[in-house]
């Protein structure tokens, strides 16, 4: 692995694979079991649910990201969503087995976990509280404040759908401000 976010699994290469997808690679089906963590090296995931035919998005992973259905990976129960490519991406794989020997091998790899759930979970919560207590206008304000990469590199469908709005409310909201 090259990614210097990822030094801590150097002596573990040998149980990761490479993987290149295309842009919109579905990589888990919502309600699949998710069997594998994917490390980004290059390119950007989504993660969407499936509301009555409707596609939302519920967050966004970059560079340096390791993503997986976690609750699915770590309590072999159905993925409560989906994980997909917006763009092309490198990505480094490991198996649900490797993982576990690695986690049962490494503290230092354990406290790291611990520390992406809780950023994760953090993460969730933000978006939540923001959605009971902001209007759209000031979600986006908010996403460009703390989050202008995802600004510049997410298509505006999926932006709009991440902020519970629809493409045509998110051009005005754009034009607006």
């Amino acid at each position: 692995m090259t990614t210097a976010k990822f030094k801590e699994w150097d002596e573990f290469t040998h149980l990761f694979k490479q993987q290149e997808v295309p842009a919109k690679t579905i990589l888990l089906q919502e309600g699949q079991l998710s069997k594998t963590m994917f490390f980004i090296e290059d390119g950007c995931l989504r993660t969407w649910i499936n509301n009555d035919g409707k596609e939302v998005t519920t967050q966004f992973f970059f560079e340096g990201d390791s993503v997986s259905s976690i609750e699915s990976f770590r309590t072999n129960q159905p993925s409560l969503y989906s994980i997909e490519s917006i763009e092309p991406c490198i990505l480094q794989t490991i198996s649900q087995n490797d993982f576990q020997k690695v986690l049962e091998s490494s503290p230092k790899l354990r406290k790291k976990l611990e520390d992406h759930l809780f950023s994760r979970l953090f993460k969730s919560q933000q978006l939540l509280y923001s959605f009971l207590k902001n209007n759209p206008r000031n979600r986006y304000a908010e996403l460009i404040e703390n989050y202008p990469h995802i600004i510049q590199r997410v298509p505006q469908h999926y932006i709009a759908s991440y902020l519970g709005i629809t493409s045509v409310s998110l051009s005005r909201i754009r034009n607006r401000l």
